[in-house]
């Protein structure tokens, strides 16, 4: 199996604790993080103190972030409600749990201008060795208190007016209701929807047609059979449920974690008929919050596996001196002098493995300069071969003239070798190893789907190996560090670990895909330094390809997101999709509906039944279908390893909507 480690790792110059610690701190409060959802972000401190805001805080305020930090949160509260908003902080503060403010009182926010406005405010602990900190998600309210309202007014109105008015009111309501981006869905007392919003169309997948007469349940995941009975028993009773976090299931089959309110509907006499719920889509935020307690965890081993690193570093170099001293005063042909050899050895390798933990828990001083990847690769090329063996064939492929980014040159040879080294692992019985460099260019559209990555122009270096390849378990904790699936002795943990580091210390990202027996490639995304020399060309504007209406397209994907954005992207531009997440499943499907297809759109490599297998079988029913593979490999990759023929369309992942389309576009003549 392949393995994830590399003990080949140079150290880094040490920084002192006090600018650790400082590091540290602005990593797990980094504003990058923040950035991620719509919201406004702002992390305090146990005295209300805010230590970080986000550029939404900014804008819904109308503060620059120098004046915010530093100053007290109640700043941004209109004095009415200051007492109010300390005193839920300090409960929060007190015995802290995610929670959402605004459940049971009214909240204001105060922008600079003194214009006030209504929020809804959810709290998170934050937790590191400085501290205990609050992250406050801020959201403007005011179109959904608006709407309420309006929402309240009508349905005063609706009891006023005589009956032939009535039409022109549940008219007006409808629109209020379908103006929110919310889901609002009504029920009756038995849990049968009655009706069903625009939010709730657009957040679920369903509409009003395929989903009004049915039971609410339909929304609810399978594991949790008693919360929907539990929601209707008490919402018959006339109870309310406010701001309750729960989990939802949308057409395609995604799961949601949803922020629902449920309130009972009565009639004129008012006597319960049934309900209403709000539902808003919280799955950024659950992310978020996922990605900064996955901070606090790389925070805490970072510390730790410094601490430890240093002690054991003096006592090493205690030893070593001892084994020097005696070695001085002992024969060298006398017995023990050989004794005295293995200690040295030993101290050895532990100084090379405490290189490597104060390397991954401190932030190194890097020397970034601008250079071309592929004359860098050409040289490290020569240091590769005799790493790698005689059986292990080393590929350099240049896809692009030029590959310039701005990186320390140490770092990337760091990468490189690291990566050779795991590969080498992964091949025992030989192979081929590719390093391949080309140009992207992510639009905004993409950045969108892919919140890490902003658009821009990248240099990608992708690293590939035709070893055993690992799975999904192992991939998704490859890069943490000490994780490691090599035999004890052998591997440290620390190599993939580092190798992420430098690469977001780098302003880069990476990548991983890989199947056990079919290889891996680590893609990494560097932004290109052109410009700084002198090479930035003026970007050309990418056509996309016409709509085409009536074109079916037979999906398959195995990656549930990575269908559900691509499917998503393709029936915008017109196409109508059909989707499978498995060779088998697509031809089940295809047995049971003898439609035509127009064109194939599948992953190369899956369970069951790999892409081409799966085309193999369609062929004798559908001999002039179009077909496009695509795959998070490398197209060298896929060549070397003979998994489809050359000259064959391949996408590559992560690709671009412009690409998709016009790949597509092209495919279809």
């Amino acid at each position: 199996m392949f393995r994830p480690s590399s003990d080949h790792n140079e150290a880094s110059p040490a920084l002192s604790a006090k600018t650790l610690a400082k590091a540290m701190a602005e990593t797990l409060l980094s504003s990058d993080l923040l950035e991620t959802l719509s919201d406004a972000l702002v992390v305090v401190d146990r005295d209300g103190t805010m230590v970080q805001v986000n550029s939404q805080t900014q804008e819904l305020f109308g503060y620059e972030r120098d004046e915010l930090i530093g100053q007290k949160v109640e700043m941004l509260v209109p004095e009415s409600y200051r007492r109010q908003h300390h005193d839920h902080r300090e409960n929060f503060a007190q015995a802290p749990k995610t929670r959402r403010m605004g459940a049971d009182l009214d909240l204001y926010g105060r922008r600079r201008n003194g214009s006030e406005f209504p929020v809804d405010i959810s709290l998170s602990p934050v937790s590191t060795e400085n501290g205990t900190f609050i992250l406050s998600a801020i959201r403007d309210i005011s179109d959904r208190k608006r709407i309420a309202e309006e929402l309240r007014r009508a349905n005063e109105e609706l009891y006023r007016r005589t009956a032939e008015q009535l039409g022109e009111y549940r008219s007006m309501m409808a629109l209020i209701v379908d103006s929110s981006e919310d889901a609002i869905i009504g029920r009756d007392l038995h849990g049968i929807i009655t009706s069903w919003n625009k939010g709730a169309e657009h957040i679920y997948g369903y509409t009003p047609e395929e989903v009004i007469g049915k039971h609410v349940s339909l929304l609810a995941p399978s594991d949790r059979p008693d919360e929907i009975p539990e929601i209707l028993k008490k919402t018959a009773r006339g109870e309310s449920i406010e701001h309750y976090e729960s989990v939802r299931v949308t057409k395609d089959g995604r799961q949601l974690n949803v922020s629902i309110s449920v309130s009972p509907l009565r009639d004129a006499k008012g006597d319960i008929v049934g309900a209403s719920s709000i539902a808003r889509d919280i799955t950024a935020q659950k992310r978020a919050e996922g990605q900064l307690r996955q901070s606090q965890k790389m925070e805490a081993i970072g510390r730790l596996a410094g601490g430890v690193a240093h002690d054991f570093n003096n006592i090493l170099a205690i030893i070593n001196a001892c084994t020097e001293f005696l070695r001085d005063r002992i024969d060298p042909a006398a017995e023990p002098s050989h004794y005295i050899e293995n200690i040295r050895k030993a101290t050895e390798r532990g100084s090379s493995l405490t290189r490597q933990l104060l390397a991954f828990s401190r932030t190194p001083a890097i020397q970034p300069r601008v250079l071309d990847l592929n004359e860098r690769l050409k040289d490290i090329g020569k240091l590769l071969r005799p790493l790698m063996g005689d059986d292990v064939e080393v590929l350099i492929v240049s896809k692009s003239p030029s590959a310039v980014v701005e990186a320390d040159p140490g770092q990337l040879d760091q990468i490189v070798i690291n990566l050779a080294v795991n590969a080498r692992d992964a091949m025992p019985r030989g192979g081929k190893f590719i390093l391949e460099t080309r140009a992207a260019r992510f639009d905004e559209a993409f950045a969108e789907q892919h919140q890490a990555m902003a658009a821009g122009k990248y240099v990608l270096l992708a690293v590939s190996d035709t070893g055993d390849g690992m799975d999904e378990a192992t991939v998704s904790r490859v890069f943490e560090p000490s994780f490691t699936t090599k035999e004890a002795g052998k591997g440290t943990g620390l190599g993939l670990a580092t190798v992420y580091g430098i690469v977001k210390q780098s302003a880069g990202h990476i990548l991983v895909y890989s199947e056990p027996g079919h290889g891996t490639t680590f893609k990494i995304y560097l932004p290109s330094a052109d410009h700084k020399i002198g090479l930035e060309s003026k970007p050309e504007v990418e056509t996309v390809a016409p709509k085409r209406q009536g074109t079916t397209i037979l999906l398959v994907e195995d990656d549930e997101i990575m269908r559900s954005l691509t499917r998503q992207l393709l029936q915008e531009h017109g196409y109508t999709v059909v989707e499978a997440d498995d060779g088998k499943s697509a031809l089940e499907w295809v047995e049971s509906h003898p439609g035509p297809i127009d064109l194939l759109l599948t992953d190369v490599v899956m369970r069951h039944m790999s892409g081409p297998e799966l085309v193999e079988h369609l062929n004798a029913s559908h001999p002039t279908l179009k077909v496009v593979y695509m795959s998070g490999y490398t197209g060298e990759l896929i060549a070397e390893r003979e998994v489809l023929q050359r000259g064959i369309t391949l996408l590559e992942k992560p690709f671009t909507r412009t690409v998709l389309l016009n790949t597509i576009h092209g495919a279809l003549g």
